[in-house]
């Protein structure tokens, strides 16, 4: 089989490092870039891979950037902390590797996530295909601040075995990255230049739910998934709230230098 390294990037997972990498201790390397966790994630790492990277945190993109410079082979798998590689889906890693289709340059899986305790098979999470096994030497990670990306130039093929995601165990959990990531993404508009319209804090968080829980049949996730596509609405409306709110300060400066000139 051709060798294989896998990328995970972390902070503070002393409650998943384990089984995540327990579900991928079968590969050549493991690859961990933490960023200066104070629970037990990097002792706990230690039993796995020796491989492990502390650095001050400099965003999502830049860290799985700076691990793909530290791996030692061309194939390479990137899993979340909170994820795990099935046996059906490691039968599969490992067929597509030796294998070794010169005309591939990526897989994509399929992701199931489990959320406050159910997996959710609806609300346009699920498939919810992702791309994770790809040639280092062929692809790279955008450097967005928010939802980076792999940048694939080659070819994509398919494999079919979940890659499961325990994405939030409880709410408490859920709250606790919100504020964080629609700080993020509100952030990511304003440096990208977009204008904020009050249209979009109006009709946009109403389409999430409406697409989500009515086109993506949602209800059919039973209270969980009405929960997911209530919260999903709150995410986007939180994100524009705080977008106004960072063009409205910025405004306030601009008419505060102007005034004083």
């Amino acid at each position: 089989m051709t060798h294989l390294s896998v990328i995970v990037i972390t902070k503070n997972e002393g409650k998943n490092i384990r089984p995540c990498l327990e579900s991928i201790r079968w590969a050549s390397e493991i690859v961990l870039v933490d960023a200066g966790s104070t629970d037990t994630t990097v002792n706990e790492a230690k039993e796995f891979t020796d491989k492990i990277f502390v650095r001050p945190w400099d965003g999502f993109g830049r860290a799985k950037n700076f691990a793909l410079q530290q791996c030692s082979h061309e194939w390479v798998l990137w899993i979340d902390a909170d994820e795990r590689v099935t046996p059906h889906l490691e039968a599969e890693l490992r067929n597509a590797l030796s294998n070794d289709d010169p005309q591939i340059t990526a897989f994509d899986m399929p992701r199931k996530a489990n959320f406050l305790g159910k997996w959710i098979m609806h609300c346009g999470w699920y498939p919810g295909r992702v791309t994770r096994l790809f040639r280092r030497s062929k692809c790279r990670f955008s450097e967005r601040p928010v939802h980076e990306s792999l940048e694939v130039e080659g070819r994509v093929g398919s494999l079919k075995s979940d890659i499961l995601h325990y994405t939030d165990p409880n709410l408490f959990h859920y709250f606790e990255k919100f504020n964080r990531y629609t700080s993020l993404a509100a952030e990511e508009l304003q440096e990208g230049g977009r204008t904020f319209r009050l249209l979009q804090l109006v009709i946009n968080p109403a389409w999430v739910f409406f697409r989500m829980y009515v086109l993506k049949r949602g209800f059919l996730d039973g209270v969980q998934g009405f929960i997911l596509c209530v919260l999903s609405s709150c995410y986007v409306f939180t994100k524009y709230a705080k977008h106004w709110e960072l063009s409205s300060l910025e405004y306030e400066v601009m008419h505060d230098n102007r005034r004083k000139k």
